[in-house]
């Protein structure tokens, strides 16, 4: 076969009309990209989430109606609007009845069910739109094509199966000449019910497809141009990076970067697949290459930002039994669901930073007193909020000298908290007060990369 891209568009590149004629363009103007995988439109799986919670008639016929209004909106512009109405008109039923159940009962596998719709809709919509440019488009259920497991919400693929069935529904269709439209997210255990792959669902699907069907390359077309030296928004003249390593590319996105999730990628990183990030709206403007061995590798390649962490001081009452301390400390951890990023540890205390963003649920409620009371049987707990965690991403850090100073002569006017340095080579981490962070950003970026 000749070289073979799949494609994937976010929510915001399918929102309307004028987002999905530009991806059509991107689509048609590249003959490599065979493969489409598509979110739902933006807004339209927060809606159908709210729907499979549970909500009242009243509630249900509004979310219903903004659903249709969202779709309609695009439908509306199509030259043959009619051709894909009755599908759409369909699937609305479907979500109709299911938001239904929903509200007399609640589960993961009716959620999964109900929210699947949103990429069911963006598909048909969007390979319509291809087939009134005469373009070889072809709609595909995924559920036909990726294999999972049967938990709910986050499942996983069976990779031996999902590849028997790309041979089965993908090649044939793909050996005729045709282009491929198909959803994200979703998949089917072998129950034959729709499941769904968790949070960043269809850059993994988008991943996997490609890792099954050998592609030479998943091209991830998303609302930012590329990833960044650092937050555009904090500094405006940060520059776009043209290529990147999986392991910095895994320490930005774990930091803050929204840009890609390195999770979402493994069957690409595993089967050193290429990633490029670039932005529907702007394509023209390029993007950033993501690749196993990237050259030139500098020392410094880019700064990451989490804000809202918190630190957790633990000191131990009594060295004499310190020997099972660190272990006890995480086992409450992970009994209590809590992951940790960045640890220092002395003689007698160890601090770890929380961060309060990742989880659903606030700060506050992270650290139950339950939590708390059980950390403070073994040690004395010091609990400090309203921080950020500053990374500095790059190469070999450990090894290069002269690093420390420039860092810490940088950071000299600011109140550091605590440094995480040597775990890893690709990493820096340093926790500040919440207030100064954009400044510090700002002022690394000066003296690192310009």
């Amino acid at each position: 076969m000749s070289h073979l891209s799949v494609a994937k568009f976010g929510g915001t590149s399918v929102a309307s009309f004028d987002a999905m004629s530009a991806c059509a363009n991107i689509v048609m103007a590249d003959a490599n990209t065979k493969v489409v995988v598509l979110s739902a439109s933006a807004g339209v799986t927060n809606y159908l989430v709210e729907l499979a919670n549970g909500c009242d008639a009243n509630r249900r016929s509004e979310i219903l109606d903004a659903v249709r209004t969202i779709q309609y909106n695009i439908i509306n512009k199509l030259q043959q609007p009619d051709a894909v109405s009755a599908q759409i008109e369909d699937i609305l039923q479907h979500i109709t009845g299911l938001a239904e159940s929903a509200s007399l009962a609640t589960s993961s596998a009716l959620t999964d069910e109900l929210i699947c719709h949103g990429e069911m809709m963006s598909t048909r919509i969007f390979t319509q739109l291809l087939a009134e440019r005469n373009y070889p488009a072809v709609w595909v259920d995924v559920r036909n094509v990726v294999a999972t497991n049967s938990h709910f919400g986050k499942a996983a693929p069976n990779d031996e199966k999902t590849q028997q069935q790309t041979d089965a529904v993908l090649k044939p269709l793909l050996a005729e000449g045709k282009i491929v439209i198909t959803q994200g997210f979703i998949g089917r255990d072998d129950e034959g019910k729709t499941t769904t792959l968790g949070r960043g669902g269809s850059d993994y699907s988008a991943a996997l497809l490609a890792e099954v069907l050998n592609a030479n390359d998943v091209l991830i077309w998303t609302d930012v141009p590329g990833i960044y030296t650092t937050d555009p928004r904090v500094v405006p003249i940060a520059k776009r990076i043209d290529t990147i390593s999986f392991n910095e590319a895994a320490e930005m996105a774990t930091f803050g970067a929204k840009v890609l999730h390195p999770a979402t990628l493994l069957p690409a990183v595993r089967s050193n697949i290429p990633v490029y990030v670039g932005s529907s709206k702007a394509p023209e403007q390029g993007g950033t290459w993501v690749t196993r061995d990237p050259q030139p590798r500098p020392t410094f390649r880019a700064l990451a930002l989490r804000r809202n962490q918190i630190l957790l001081t633990l000191s131990s009452l009594s060295m004499l039994h310190a020997q099972g301390f660190l272990a006890n400390v995480f086992a409450i951890l992970t009994k209590h669901k809590i992951s940790v990023d960045v640890i220092t540890t002395s003689e007698v205390s160890v601090a770890i930073t929380l961060d309060k963003t990742g989880s659903a649920s606030s700060g506050a409620d992270m650290l139950s007193e339950e939590l708390l009371t059980e950390l403070r049987q073994y040690c004395n707990v010091q609990v400090e909020t309203d921080l950020a965690l500053v990374a500095i991403i790059g190469n070999n850090l450990h090894t290069q000298s002269g690093i420390a100073k420039q860092l810490f002569d940088t950071l000299a006017p600011y109140n550091v908290r605590l440094i995480g340095y040597g775990a890893s080579t690709n990493n820096v981490c340093t926790l500040v007060q919440n207030h100064e962070a954009d400044e510090i950003i700002r002022a690394l970026h000066a003296a690192l990369f310009e």
